[in-house]
Formats: structure tokens, sequence, C-alpha cells
């Protein structure tokens, strides 16, 4: 069974992305590491068919940017390797590439990066993660509001229900009006 993760992305990141045109855009690469600034997707579980979530946190609100389904997690070294065809496409995202990179994650184009798309306070509330060690909730959540993103460093996998409610999220982005 596939699962789903979210991943933080700071804010120094998001605006960059915007100042660069990347809005809109469908991104297929993610990069990980073994530091807080660029976290392991393989010490999280990450495996193909799963779906990342880059989310952010912005004056006490969460914003989900996106996802993207996961085909392959490579190693940085087989990346480059395996991908010299498509070297265009490494050097497009390498904005996403903070800090030491360990290992890359391939996808088809995923949804369009959106940096309004708020988590709703009622959802924020109730969005858990799950463990070996149990489900927990976000710490630092208070009236709908996120006062602190503690609790949001780092790739986090998420319940299933909480997992469906954001992919739906993402996806009423991207509907139409109804005819």
């Amino acid at each position: 069974m596939a699962n789903s993760y979210t991943t933080l992305w700071t804010n120094e990141l998001c605006r960059e992305l915007k100042r660069s045109g990347e809005e809109g855009l469908r991104p297929t690469i993610l990069f990980g590491g073994p530091f807080a600034s660029q976290p392991s997707f393989r010490r999280a579980g990450v495996r193909p068919g799963d779906t990342v979530y880059p989310v952010r946190a912005h004056r006490t609100r969460l914003h989900v940017l996106g996802s993207m389904e996961v085909s392959r997690v490579l190693t940085h070294e087989e990346a480059g390797a395996e991908l010299h065809d498509d070297y265009a496409k490494l050097m497009y995202w390498r904005r996403l590439k903070t800090g030491f990179v360990t290992e890359v994650l391939l996808g088809p184009p995923g949804s369009p990066l959106s940096f309004d798309t708020v988590v709703p306070g009622d959802l924020l509330g109730r969005l858990t993660y799950t463990s070996r060690r149990g489900e927990r909730t976000l710490k630092y959540v208070e009236d709908g509001r996120l006062l602190r993103a503690n609790s949001l460093y780092g790739i986090y996998r998420l319940a299933p229900g909480s997992a469906a409610e954001l992919r739906q999220l993402v996806a009423d982005r991207f509907q139409g009006p109804e005819v």
C-alpha cells in the first residue's frame, strides 16, 4: 500500500521559487539528504508509489504546495549517471536542491506548485501523522492557527485519512467551475 508524506519547505525557498516563476510548474524531482535543512526521504521510508506533499508554514498557516508521486528513489550519484540524457531536468529544478544532497526522488509531473493553498484550520487541528510509535497530531496548533512549525521539520508519513484530505485539497485547486 502506498503512503503519503509531507516535507517542509522553507519560506526562503518558497520566495525564491515564486520570484523565479516556478508557481504553476509541475515538479518531477525532489532532493533529500542527511541534514535537517535537506532531510532524508529514504530514512523516512519513502518508496516508489508513495506521494510527497511539500508544505510551507507561513504566518500561522500551513500551505500545501502541491504533490508528487514517487517513481524512483536514487542516490545522487545514480541520478547523475542515469539521467545524463535528462540533465536539463536536473538543472531546472536545482533551486529545490538546498544543502548537501545524497538522494533524488523522481516522478511523473506532480500537481502544479501553488503557494496560496491554505490548509483549513479544522483540518490543521486534526492532521495526523503515523509512525512505528503510533499516531500524533501537529503540536502548537491553536484556534486553527499554526503557532510554531517545529513538528513539521523533516519528512513525516501521513495517516491515511489525513493523506486523503490533503489529496482532495490539492485536487480541488484545479477543478474548474461545475457545468
